[in-house]
């Protein structure tokens, strides 16, 4: 009864946990670019050549609904000007960018950068898509 020298294997496959793991690689390479939010907003045209950013600014957007965004952190229009006020408390270069979807009407525009001026904000910047040339010709 003893004569079979048949042990156990002590060794642990791999192979499946190989599999399994480039798997969920191939997963999560293909749904992190997917995960990426933003505000979608439709930037009106223009000709005016872009401006060179020397560093990131603060940038707020009115979406095509009229929801108001500091960088993507919504924010109500009566509760802007407190937190421009906050941010910018003691900071010297108070830059804000704007980004309007063209659909917006200009009065709720116009309240929004009101907002911004009463936050003590020195400049303002309108952001702007270029004018694509429709049937160029030579």
């Amino acid at each position: 009864m003893q004569g079979s020298n048949s042990s156990f294997m002590s060794d642990i496959n791999v192979t499946p946990l190989v599999d399994v793991m480039l798997v969920l690689l191939i997963i999560f390479m293909v749904t992190a670019p997917m995960m990426m939010q933003g505000v979608s907003v439709s930037l009106p045209q223009t000709t005016s050549e872009p401006l060179p950013a020397e560093r990131e600014h603060l940038i707020i957007t009115v979406d095509r609904s009229q929801q108001i965004y500091i960088n993507d952190y919504k924010v109500a229009l009566e509760a802007l000007q407190a937190k421009l006020k906050k941010i910018y408390e003691g900071r010297p270069d108070q830059r804000v960018y704007l980004r309007a979807d063209k659909s917006v009407p200009y009065g709720v525009v116009v309240r929004v950068m009101s907002e911004v001026k009463n936050a003590g904000v020195e400049k303002l910047g309108m952001v702007t898509e270029p004018l694509k040339e429709i049937g160029k010709r030579p």
